[in-house]
């Protein structure tokens, strides 16, 4: 369940027996260019991880295959030993070929590779939340999750993760991954613009399970983002720190994961999620996706 936290934006949700800040950080923008190879300044992504603990962010997003295991890397090298309360949620199923693509990676044999590759690189014993990354760079596709979930599920009563989630999930196997093992987190495309599973997360609301939006600016028509600049311009803020504080009083089991390479773009994600949007401006911005 939600509470309040003083230091950021939002509180805090529970994943599981692990409670982490709804304003979290993701990592993916700490590699280089098309997410491969190492940052340009590899020492200024080391600082942005710093300070999103210094934030009090006990909630980070990262993937193996991003670099691939740059991120990682840098993930350990900056914050190893990690505090107690730090989270470092995963994604396997995806890998990386020689063009910067995402080719799936769900075979048995792959995603045991990759989550041994994920203790490794992060320096754990245990990973606290793996997400089965599905579908492909289109979105969510139909199908079957069995053979990998299964898999993921014996990985985790061996011990070697705690949590499971989903990512990039239609509804049949966000039910589907439910009958075979419990799940804490999903992780889809939602923003102001992108509204398809308004639905579904009110349903994992009540279930109490974690949503976790990505691409909070993507998808947006050049109409959708007048709309919210011009409320963005009434309110004195950027249009990505109206659409954060829309995620986060979209729903209390909402989680934030911005990315940034940046301090300071990480200090105004963090400042302008507390807007808080009320009467004319959020009947405005709840009519950009529908």
């Amino acid at each position: 369940m939600s509470t309040l936290s003083p230091s950021l934006p939002g509180g805090t949700w529970s994943l599981g027996d692990l409670t982490v800040t709804r304003f979290g950080y993701g990592a993916m923008q700490l590699a280089g260019p098309g997410v491969m190879g190492p940052p340009a300044d590899p020492g200024g992504a080391l600082a942005v991880l710093r300070e999103a603990v210094a934030l009090g962010i006990t909630h980070i997003d990262t993937a193996d295959a991003y670099g691939p295991h740059i991120t990682n890397r840098l993930i350990r090298e900056a914050l190893h030993p990690y505090p107690g309360a730090l989270h470092i949620v995963t994604k396997v199923g995806a890998t990386r070929d020689a063009n910067g693509g995402w080719p799936p990676a769900r075979e048995p044999d792959a995603l045991r590779r990759a989550v041994h590759e994920n203790l490794e690189t992060l320096g754990l014993e245990t990973l606290d939340v793996v997400n089965l990354r599905l579908g492909n760079a289109e979105g969510p596709q139909p199908g079957s999750l069995a053979e990998p979930f299964e898999t993921l599920a014996e990985l985790r009563r061996q011990g070697l993760i705690r949590h499971l989630g989903v990512s990039n999930a239609t509804r049949e196997q966000i039910a589907e991954a439910r009958g075979i093992a419990p799940i804490v987190c999903v992780q889809n495309l939602y923003n102001l613009a992108y509204r398809q599973d308004d639905e579904l997360i009110d349903t994992l609301a009540a279930a109490g399970i974690a949503y976790v939006p990505f691409f909070p600016l993507g998808g947006f028509s050049p109409l959708q983002s007048s709309a919210l600049s011009a409320v963005a311009a009434r309110l004195g803020a950027t249009p990505m720190s109206v659409a954060l504080a829309w995620l986060l009083q979209r729903s209390p089991n909402i989680l934030l994961i911005p990315g940034t390479s940046s301090v300071a773009h990480l200090r105004e994600n963090a400042a302008g999620a507390g807007l808080v949007l009320v009467g004319e401006d959020l009947d405005e911005l709840d009519k950009i996706g529908r």
